[in-house]
């Protein structure tokens, strides 16, 4: 412990000093108030204190008292379908305690019920040896998620004692004896947030992660433990996008950081997510969610903490074995906070006034997503998958938080803010976009499907393509200069920009698209483009085949709107693409091959 003396304040930074025995990391209570904060820098026996709370009315002459501990997250039961805000303060307890819609400063509040009882399930008998990651017991937390109660990292020894019935987070559930003698543990740890929880291996990833969503499934896909960027100008549907994957994705968990966006995104998060039920589980949505919220009117010292609380967390489920998919919402407002913090501190400015770290900052919080074999006996695999959202300014990606998180990331979903004008969502701009995953996965999901789904995504992409350079020509000389098979070819590429790609988040149906139904959907729409290039080559005319397959390809325009358990009616679409251009070959008088 040390203590010291406020010497000046500006904003969110404290310098004291009399900080002699202090260290990096240390979380303080500052002033008369005793508001939380953290060092961040320390010269001789002055400290640097980033301030998680509002600092007006802190003067110099005030005294600083560490803790001596790192800012740090408690890990047990009871953290699943609760708010927390960057520094893990229970938002809904600190309402009910200030009786106010307002942070109130000073104010400490332990982040887990320690009163509620949870019902302790033993894994393991007396006598047996244990180490660090070993599962002793559980608890069923929610009626998704089974709360796994894991020894803490560097512990190991032979179990002396375990009970079971109800107990709080703090009483003691077993006993281990260890070199340095019988130690007892509660259903509780701790964990610093900026220091990555260890795991035995890292493996590659190798599963896609299945969010429901058309264009990111079937184009740019994400393996579960791979990370994934968001860029885009205001507007163009960043938060939707993370909103639909943290309903969707076929994850055990959501880590759901909201990290200095407006207050009204987590708000719709709040409101739409309770009522939300999962397809898989039948429960609601917030049984495997966990909500971070450091809104743009909160303190702006915790938005710089709060991916740090949601990865340690996300670490943590990953650890049990589960899959987790946290969601930054945005980096850009993160980074800013660094910037302010780094300014403050009169450092070197790198990029537009970002420090010279913000990339090797961005790499570590990247790096602690994956795929692992987490510690422990039984070699229980988890994996994070982290998806971030980046608010360039004005959808410049040129700007350094972009480049610095494509620089780690695999995985670019640019969303076009022209797409998102024309009501085109998800705007995720095909022609941009990118995913380092696409050729392991595709070929996983080939092997699933039992189709060349490679090649279907290939061909799709080419068309697409295609289709850019095309309207090049069009929009210099017109559509007549076109030749019939390319002009097949833009009505194919329509189709699969109006009728795959665009998909309607408020609609009960399109929102979600299984895998089946993803291949099933596309499959149609390259087999009109067959059909309509076999009749071509027997002798028919592009007026002709538009103009007779006109209904068919109306039914392929609505084949989104077919629920899962109908999918049989996508296979009627084909069959009825084939009677149609068999017709347009007899009016034309032309033989078919059938």
């Amino acid at each position: 412990m040390s203590k010291g003396t406020i010497v000046s304040v500006s904003g969110p930074l404290v310098t004291a000093s009399g900080m002699e025995t202090a260290n990096i990391q240390d979380i303080c209570r500052v002033g008369n108030l005793g508001l939380i904060g953290e060092i961040i820098e320390m010269r001789g026996d002055v400290a640097s204190i980033q301030v998680y709370e509002e600092t007006s009315m802190v003067g110099p002459g005030e005294s600083v008292e560490t803790t001596g501990e790192a800012l740090s997250v408690e890990l047990a039961p009871g953290m699943i379908a609760q708010m927390f805000d960057g520094i893990q303060r229970p938002l809904d307890e600190f309402m009910k305690k200030t009786q106010s819609n307002f942070l109130e400063r000073g104010m400490t509040i332990e982040p887990l019920n320690r009163d509620k009882l949870w019902e302790f399930l033993p894994k393991v008998e007396e006598g047996t040896r244990v180490s660090e990651g070993d599962i002793v017991g559980t608890v069923q937390e929610t009626n998704v998620i089974e709360h796994r109660i894991m020894v803490p990292h560097g512990v190991s020894g032979t179990v002396k004692s375990i009970k079971s019935g109800s107990f709080t987070v703090t009483d003691t559930v077993y006993v281990l004896e260890t070199e340095e003698g019988d130690k007892e543990f509660s259903m509780m740890q701790k964990w610093p947030v900026r220091r990555s929880r260890p795991i035995a291996q890292k493996l590659n990833p190798v599963e896609p992660l299945i969010t429901g969503q058309r264009v990111i499934d079937t184009l740019f896909p994400v393996a579960k433990g791979g990370a994934a960027a968001v860029p885009g100008p205001f507007g163009a549907g960043k938060t939707v996008v993370q909103h639909q994957i943290a309903k969707w994705a076929n994850v055990d968990l959501v880590v759901y950081v909201g990290c200095g966006e407006r207050g009204n995104e987590m708000t719709d998060v709040i409101n739409e997510f309770p009522e939300l039920i999962d397809p898989s589980t039948g429960e609601s949505i917030m049984a495997r969610t966990v909500l971070i919220a450091n809104t743009s009117n909160m303190p702006v010292a915790a938005r710089e903490a709060s991916i740090y609380t949601g990865i340690t967390i996300a670490e943590y489920f990953r650890d049990m074995g589960y899959s987790v998919a946290i969601m930054a919402d945005s980096t850009s407002r993160w980074a800013e906070a660094l910037r302010e913090m780094s300014g403050r501190l009169e450092e070197m400015p790198g990029d537009e006034g970002y420090p010279a770290y913000l990339g090797s900052r961005l790499a570590e919080y990247y790096e602690r997503a994956g795929s692992v074999v987490a510690l422990g006996s039984d070699e229980r695999q988890g994996s994070i998958t982290a998806i971030g959202a980046v608010s360039p300014p004005g959808g410049d990606t040129s700007e350094p938080v972009t480049q610095n998180t494509l620089r780690v990331a695999k995985v670019y979903w640019g969303l076009d803010s022209s797409l998102a004008q024309r009501r085109h969502f998800p705007s995720v701009n095909w022609l941009s976009s990118y995913s380092l995953y696409s050729n392991e996965l595709n070929e996983y999901i080939g092997k699933q499907l039992n189709v060349d789904w490679n090649g279907m995504v290939l061909r799709s992409k080419s068309l697409l393509q295609d289709e850019s350079e095309l309207q090049e020509i069009v929009r210099l000389v017109g559509v007549e200069s076109l030749s019939e098979r390319d002009r097949l070819k833009l009505v194919a590429a329509r189709m699969i920009r109006e009728d795959f790609l665009q998909q309607n988040a408020f609609d009960d149906v399109d929102t979600y698209t299984s895998r089946d139904k993803q291949y099933e959907m596309l499959r149609t729409i390259l087999h009109y483009e067959d059909e309509a290039i076999k009749a071509m080559n027997l002798g028919a005319y592009y007026d002709e085949i538009i103009e007779g397959t006109d209904g068919v390809r109306e039914r392929i325009g609505r084949m989104k709107f077919i629920p899962e358990e109908e999918m049989s009616r996508i296979g009627e679409i084909r069959d009825q693409i084939e009677t149609d251009v068999r017709k347009v070959l007899e009016k034309g008088g032309v033989e078919s091959d059938a």
